[in-house]
């Protein structure tokens, strides 16, 4: 059953809705309205799910609209806690949806892929990375089984809208503008609001940050995988050059898709530098030993012991230990081992 939603307006024409996320510890993903002179629009729907979708539902009649009156949605990334929804807004409002051409790519990928075809690539990646038995038994099982679960996300929009990064968006009464932020996804965007702040508050405007900037969590950056595309890309490269070009900027407040909104986005910018290059040292360091992308998950620092991290969350960890891998390749600071099977990597 679906509890009172909880709004918070933000002033200037902007509120939050908080749409939650089952069975996931962030709770919710904070979907944001932005008035227009055509009509509002939304940064970000919110997880495909009845009682997600109730919420926005009832979250936008307490921001003075609704569902039907919506003229578009503007996504921050793909992710099924920012994407999911976006096809049933489509169907109930006839809105636009506009993503960055990378992570369309994405989703154009994701509608094609047969989930027994990731499966396989899944299994053979982790192979790869040094992934034990037991690890791989459960997706050999459900590819042998032809029990394979549907990929989330599958009921988002096809967007057909472009967000071009530095252009302005097209919505009028607004100067709303991309910032291409890649990382967390090939195709994340910010959206800054250059207007001046509703209270006075020094700065450059708003920025809707998505999953970018975060007030007390530090984002997944793993690999950009695609079954079809053996491009080595980095990255962690990618996030942490996004985040000097955010830090540049200077915004007055930051409205993320999670947690709550906050001042201070330079000071967390460098919070999220220093913990990243602590992370990379760290990770050298135990290099001095060849290990597998394996090994170094289980020996990196989480959120809890290694032993108690779910199936899937560590498929996760491995895929952040590979991006952090990487890094440290492309600077010079470590190398594979030859001829290795599974790879080892090794500090130079």
């Amino acid at each position: 059953m679906t509890t009172e939603p909880t709004v918070i307006e933000h002033g200037g024409g902007v509120w939050s809705i908080a749409v939650p996320i089952p069975d996931n510890p962030l709770g919710h993903t904070l979907v944001h309205l932005l008035d227009t002179d055509r009509g509002p629009v939304l940064v970000d729907t919110g997880w495909d799910d009845p009682d997600s979708w109730d919420t926005l539902a009832a979250g936008l009649v307490a921001c003075g609209t609704a569902v039907e009156d919506l003229l578009g949605v503007l996504v921050t990334h793909h992710h099924p806690d920012h994407h999911g929804l976006s096809g049933r807004v489509r169907e109930a409002s006839g809105a636009w949806i506009a993503m960055h051409a990378a992570d369309a790519q994405v989703v154009r990928r994701t509608r094609a892929q047969q989930p027994a075809r990731w499966l396989d690539y899944l299994a053979g990646k982790l192979a790869a990375a040094g992934a034990p038995d037991e690890h791989l038994a459960p997706l050999h099982a459900a590819r042998a089984s032809g029990r394979t679960r549907s990929l989330p996300g599958l009921n988002a929009a096809l967007p057909d809208r472009e967000i071009v990064p530095g252009e302005l968006l097209d919505l009028a009464g607004r100067r709303l503008r991309a910032i291409w932020t890649p990382g967390h996804t090939p195709g994340h965007v910010c959206l800054h609001l250059d207007e001046e702040h509703p209270t006075g508050r020094p700065g450059r405007g708003r920025l809707f940050s998505g999953d970018h900037l975060l007030p007390g969590i530090t984002p997944h950056i793993g690999l950009y995988e695609d079954p079809d595309d053996a491009t080595v890309t980095d990255p962690l490269g990618d996030y942490l050059d996004s985040l000097e070009r955010i830090g540049r900027l200077g915004a007055a407040e930051v409205l993320p898709a999670h947690q709550h909104a906050f001042t201070g986005a330079r000071a967390r910018v460098d919070e999220l530098l220093a913990h990243h290059e602590a992370r990379l040292r760290d990770l050298r360091a135990l290099l001095a030993e060849p290990l597998t992308p394996w090994q170094i998950a289980e020996r990196m620092e989480w959120n809890r012991p290694w032993d108690r991290i779910p199936h899937g969350s560590r498929t996760i960890a491995v895929s952040e230990a590979e991006a952090h891998l990487r890094r440290l390749v492309k600077q010079g600071l470590a190398e594979a081992v030859p001829g290795d099977e599974p790879v080892r990597y090794r500090a130079v």
